[in-house]
């Protein structure tokens, strides 16, 4: 067998010959035989050119943008401060409740005989409002009665036997003064002296009995005079809590049986104040409030007392502040909700500003925002996060604060000395602030 030379040319490959078969095994050997070189040129020059271009694209994009924003221009809106009236007002909310309400009830048991009163029935001081059985009460004064009588009975015959005594004595007083003496006996007359102090005493013990029988008569009496239930006031039964033939058991508490309200055309607004603004909650103040009731009208209101007391309710401390309010239609209802505005302060004259203008703070430069990204491209590429809202400043009045002015189109800071606030507009008190003078309260837009 014949072995060709290493140097010998290959045969050629017919042309109808089928390429080799096996899938990646075919592809290999078609790159490596070389027919796949020009493809592999062309994919890797086109990775370069993008790779190229997307640096350009990326170096432009930051000099462009630099470049804007070196000369960026910012508006900004602003208010003029204003001189005017500054109104500070307190929320609260409570319940209305009659200027004086009286429960009534029983200090007896029994069963109750009638009822004269129901629901929003106005009554008199002294009216009948109810009346127990009083058949056991009327047998009780009957015997204190007779036990009255048997008692001064008892005093009558003690008063005959004190006259009896004492006229023994003087018998026998008389007897030994006329026989000297001699008779009768000296015990006879220390005797007769005994019995007339014990029938004087037993008067007195009489006396007494007669004086706690007409106690007890009268004791008796009232109890039945109180089998009548009456009002204790002029005013309107708020409620009625029993019915004819029901058992009221007083035992150790009285039991209610009515609930009256002295005078509606006068009642007081219960609110809870809070513990930031009861500082500024003082008797005097005017308020108004208003109820679910009566959409759309306000009533008028006078703060009479603030509680020194607390109450805790949901772990919110607060304090009792009581309102007068003249209900002279009697549209207000005793347990309605109201909603009170306390005018704590009222301030003419005011230089006035706007509370957007003191928490607004200007941008920083685009300098600054350069130096803090690192001043590169790549850095201006990567994700950034989103700036958060600045906290609103907090400041104390009488506290030194800025507001920023716009001059020569650049925000410039003014000192300013900050009074009281209603929420809206806060007062300015001192500084270099007049009034007129445009202050801004936030960005309106950026642009080249």
């Amino acid at each position: 067998m014949n072995t060709p030379p290493p140097d010998s040319p290959q045969p050629p490959v017919a042309l109808n010959q089928a390429p080799p078969s096996g899938g990646a095994a075919d592809l290999q050997q078609l790159l490596a035989s070389g027919g796949g070189s020009p493809l592999r040129r062309w994919v890797r020059r086109a990775l370069w050119v993008a790779l190229v271009l997307g640096i350009a694209a990326a170096a432009w994009f930051y000099l462009a943008r630099d470049g804007a924003g070196n000369g960026q221009q910012t508006r900004y809106r602003t208010t003029a401060a204003s001189t005017g009236t500054l109104v500070v007002k307190v929320s609260a909310t409570g319940n209305l409740q009659p200027t004086n309400q009286v429960d009534v009830g029983s200090e007896l048991s029994g069963i109750v005989e009638a009822v004269f009163v129901d629901d929003n029935d106005v009554v008199k001081k002294g009216a009948r409002l109810a009346r127990l059985d009083p058949s056991k009460l009327q047998d009780a004064v009957l015997k204190s009665r007779a036990n009255l009588a048997s008692a001064e009975a008892q005093v009558l015959q003690a008063q005959a036997t004190v006259m009896e005594t004492r006229a023994q004595l003087a018998r026998l007083e008389k007897v030994s003064e006329l026989s000297g003496g001699k008779v009768p006996a000296q015990f006879e007359l220390d005797a007769a002296r005994a019995n007339v102090k014990r029938a004087e005493a037993n008067e007195a013990t009489a006396r007494a009995s007669v004086e706690q029988a007409r106690a007890s008569l009268q004791t008796d009496e009232t109890n039945l005079g109180k089998t009548e239930i009456r009002s204790p006031i002029n005013g309107v039964v708020l409620s009625r809590k029993v019915q004819p033939g029901q058992t009221v058991a007083a035992s150790l508490q009285a039991p209610v049986l009515f609930a009256l309200a002295e005078d509606l055309s006068k009642m007081e607004l219960q609110v809870s104040v809070d513990e930031a603004d009861v500082g500024s909650v003082k008797a005097g103040q005017k308020a108004t409030f208003t109820v679910h009731a009566w959409p759309g009208r306000s009533y008028s209101a006078l703060i009479t007392r603030v509680g020194f007391g607390s109450q805790v309710k949901d772990g919110v401390v607060s304090y009792l502040g009581v309102l007068a309010v003249a209900n002279t239609d009697l549209s207000l209802r005793q347990g309605m909700t109201g909603t009170a505005e306390i005018t704590t302060l009222t301030r003419e004259s005011a230089l006035l500003v706007p509370n957007a203008a003191l928490r607004f703070e200007p941008p920083p430069p685009p300098e600054a925002s350069a130096r803090k990204s690192g001043g590169n491209i790549f850095s201006s590429l990567m994700p950034r996060r989103r700036p958060s809202t600045p906290k609103a400043r907090v400041t104390p009045v009488g506290g030194s604060q800025k507001v920023w002015i716009v001059q020569d189109g650049r925000a410039v800071p003014v000192e300013v000395t900050v009074g009281a606030t209603n929420g809206t507009v806060t007062e300015i008190t001192g500084g270099e602030l007049k009034e007129g003078m445009e202050v801004i309260t936030e960005v309106a837009e950026t642009r080249p």
